[in-house]
């Protein structure tokens, strides 16, 4: 039997969450350092500001992969009623939702090949790909000669 340990529960995760939260502060408190210096600049403000964001982030990101991952482990209960109203609309849909037909704009269908001119303009751009090809092989010396010797 494998025993699955829980998703909040995963040292190497956590180890990673903690280590890149705690580099960000680090880098943040470096930035502050550099801003309060002699050749300190606003962008370093900014950027003492932004690193504590960022750390946030890593933590939001590690806590909103746990719900999600526990919502997926919950099976799904279908006893439960509808809620009528507001709550309806805001209440999450149980998995995922087919794209109803005639939401999405149709694709275009390619040009047919009837019209004389296109036809046309295209036999005259295959005439002149043919006569550059066969000039490309003259020069590069390729060209088919005629090969058969005569015995006499």
């Amino acid at each position: 039997m494998v025993v699955v340990p829980a998703p909040h529960r995963r040292p190497a995760l956590i180890l990673f969450v903690v280590v890149a939260a705690l580099g960000c502060l680090a880098l943040g408190w470096w930035q502050w350092g550099r801003f309060e210096s002699a050749s300190g600049t606003a962008q370093n403000l900014g950027y003492a500001l932004q690193w504590p964001l960022f750390a946030g982030f890593v933590v939001f990101a590690y806590i909103r992969f746990i719900r999600l991952e526990r919502e997926a482990e919950e099976p799904a209960d279908e006893t439960e009623r509808p809620q009528p109203g507001l709550l309806a609309k805001l209440s999450k849909p149980a998995g995922p939702r087919e794209i109803p037909a005639g939401i999405l704009p149709e694709r275009p269908a390619a040009a047919r090949a009837d019209d004389p001119v296109v036809a046309e303009y295209n036999q005259y751009l295959a005439e002149l790909n043919a006569r550059d090809l066969h000039q490309q092989i003259r020069a590069a010396g390729l060209e088919a000669r005629d090969t058969e010797r005569s015995a006499g």
